[in-house]
This record gives structure tokens, sequence and C-alpha cells, in this order.
């Protein structure tokens, strides 16, 4: 559901005030950590790098045009994708690799 049109959109000021200090030092590569997921990324943060907490590191993000209108948040996955299956699945991929390696080696060269 999305913010109220009257109340505008949610941007954090102590990470405006962060902004506007590393704007006005001149060092655009000073990345900016926060825990803000929340905030909605404004023009004036474009070109500029954001250290986002996701709950347990801090992901880099390096905001472009594109990005504007969107949370901080959507940027930094608090989830890490390991993989599906199990030993059988395992077992299978290492199957595949082993079967692969052979043929790639058994390839005859080319005569000129």
């Amino acid at each position: 559901m999305s913010r109220s049109l009257k109340k505008g959109p949610f941007i954090d000021p102590r990470l405006v005030e962060k902004v506007q200090k590393v704007i006005a030092s001149g060092n655009k590569r000073q990345p900016i950590k926060t825990w803000s997921r929340a905030c909605v990324i404004t023009p004036e943060f474009v070109g500029l790098t954001f250290l986002v907490h996701n709950g347990k590191d801090f992901i880099n993000v390096l905001i472009d045009e594109n990005m504007v209108g969107h949370r901080l948040g959507e940027f930094a996955s608090t989830r890490k994708f390991v993989r599906h299956g199990g030993k059988m699945a395992k077992d299978q991929e290492s199957a595949a690799a082993k079967s692969a390696a052979p043929a790639k080696a058994a390839a005859p060269a080319k005569k000129k």
C-alpha cells in the first residue's frame, strides 16, 4: 500500500543531512552508512554510494537515475539463496560436472 499523496514520500531527515554534508565536501564516492531502508530515493541522491543495512551486513548501493522513487531497502536483499535440493541434487550436479569435463578434453584439434 502506498503512502498518502498529502504526506509525500518518506525521506529520513538524518539521511538528508548526511547527503548534504557529503555533497558539500565534494567527495561523492564516500559511502553513507544507513539503517533507513524505508527512505525513498530522491534525485539529489543520484551518483552517491550508500551502505544499506540488510540485518547483518552493509550492502554497497550506487544510486542512479532509474532508482529514483524506489526505497533503499529494495536494493539490499535480506535473504540469501543457497540452493534447492540436498544431497541428491549435489550428487547429480557433481556427476554432470564429471561427465562434461572428459568430453571437452576428448574433442579433436582442428588441422590446417
